[in-house]
């Protein structure tokens, strides 16, 4: 069994600081459907939850070597 990916913001694939592209990366997803969903989802929830949730991921996950 392989050791998982760790849970870090990308610096290779990112549109603003690499949160939802470390997060595609770290369960193999496609970053741009990731993104899409969670734009379409903060809006839905008026944005400022998604925003914060943002930007708190953006504090506590360390910065990746990918």
């Amino acid at each position: 069994m392989s050791e998982p990916k760790p849970f870090a913001r990308s610096i290779n694939d990112r549109v603003l600081a690499g949160v939802v592209g470390g997060i595609a990366h770290r369960y193999g997803w496609n970053s741009t459907l990731l993104r899409a969903i969670y734009v379409i989802v903060s809006v839905a929830s008026a944005a400022f939850p998604g925003i914060l949730v943002y930007l708190i991921l953006w504090l506590l996950m360390p910065e990746g070597n990918d």
